[in-house]
């Protein structure tokens, strides 16, 4: 997902979930934020480098691919941006251990980590909160993709072909690919950009949806194709249907997460709260362009008679640096840190918990005492008996 939904689409769905107007800022600000936050920034900022939710693609380049390198980036991927379905997935045909535990990493709508997820959330600010709306959201977004390097999971070839729905039934168009990063995705001839094929397993190349290049992000495109995972079975992805189910599944979890509904459950939306917007946000959703920001500003702004400002990076980062140390982690900022850092450590140990390394070693607190990364000693000062990194 990009900005549009990120953002301004986050806004409107905390607005509907019954936040007031700044606390529906905050929470949109947190939840865009999941996309910047690198090491790079962390380091300008003097922050801990283990909060990391997400890695540029120089950061990316420059990544080591051993074990240790890619337990790193399946660490910030597999977390925040594919959350893993089943963690005891079992593949159709007879697999190796390594390739089921890439197979199970595989992103899916309603895993069995979506409501630690969510409930990890509840009474922890704003932060906590847009941090689970972006990896709920992402969830249908990315779906049918893992958070981790592999060529046997994430590939694709050739066969992408756009859905177009009319009265006269339903139309196909071939879509292709180049490879130009700097290139924007042309819409009107449907050439798209993804990553080089390479036939190496654990390149950065085999990331997530890269192999699909921006298809997934976009939320007006309906599309088959065909993945390595499934045995080039084709599928058909719906990217309005699942945006939809997004935004009202946001809006549910929001409602969980201000004491309104008093237990989070899966595969629950609020359609109602969405009825009197229906006929707008299906427009926006079926609207074939690259930002739909503007659509959903516009929405956001009807909706709560607030205007929103875009999203600015500089924002909260002055409050932080001048923060003595000892105030740092009560800014807008230091609160991001320490929510991002206890989800990852929650995903890693649900991960590492079920024989499989590839998001790393955790250990747990209250059994073995700190094991893990310095960073992580902020959690433990927060909230003793957590779990470790």
């Amino acid at each position: 997902m990009n900005s549009d939904f990120h953002y301004y689409a986050t806004y409107c769905a905390a607005i509907l979930a019954g936040y007031a107007h700044e606390e529906s800022l905050e929470i949109c600000c947190s939840d865009q934020m999941v996309d910047l936050c690198t090491r790079t920034l962390l380091d300008t900022l003097k922050a801990p480098l283990s909060a990391a939710t997400t890695q540029l693609q120089l950061e990316l380049m420059d990544a080591r691919t051993d074990i240790i390198g890619l337990q790193d980036i399946t660490r910030i991927w597999a977390s925040f941006h594919f959350l893993p379905y089943d963690l005891h997935a079992e593949p159709k045909h007879r697999a190796s251990k390594g390739y089921k535990n890439k197979y199970r990493l595989i992103c899916q709508p309603n895993g069995e980590l979506l409501e630690p997820t969510v409930t990890l959330a509840k009474d922890k600010g704003a932060q906590a909160v847009g941090i689970a709306m972006h990896i709920l959201a992402d969830t249908w977004a990315h779906r049918y993709f893992a958070g981790t390097p592999s060529l046997v999971i994430n590939n694709t070839n050739s066969y992408f072909y756009e859905l177009f729905e009319d009265e006269d039934g339903c139309r196909e168009k071939k879509l292709n690919f180049r490879h130009s990063a700097s290139a924007p995705d042309d819409l009107e001839n449907s050439i798209y950009t993804n990553s080089l094929y390479t036939p190496s397993e654990n390149s950065i190349m085999n990331l997530g949806h890269g192999r699909a290049g921006h298809l997934p992000d976009y939320c007006f495109i309906k599309y088959k194709y065909l993945p390595a995972w499934g045995g080039y079975e084709e599928i058909i992805k719906d990217n309005p249907s699942d945006y939809l189910h997004a935004f009202c599944q946001m809006i549910y979890a929001m409602k969980y997460l201000r004491g309104e509904i008093e237990q989070f459950e899966t595969d629950q939306y609020d359609w109602d709260a969405i009825e009197p917007y229906k006929e707008d946000i299906d427009r926006i959703l079926h609207t074939r362009q690259a930002d739909a920001s503007k659509d959903w500003k516009a929405l956001g702004e009807r909706i709560s008679g607030c205007e929103i400002p875009p999203f600015d990076l500089s924002r909260y980062q002055e409050e932080y640096r001048t923060a003595a140390n000892a105030e740092k982690d009560q800014t807008y900022l230091g609160k991001f840190f320490i929510a991002a850092m206890s989800h990852k450590s929650m995903v890693t140990n649900r991960i590492f918990q079920t024989g499989n390394k590839l998001a790393g070693y955790s250990v747990e607190y209250n059994k073995k005492g700190f094991g893990g990364i310095d960073d992580f000693r902020m959690l433990i000062r927060q909230n003793k008996g957590g779990t470790g990194a």
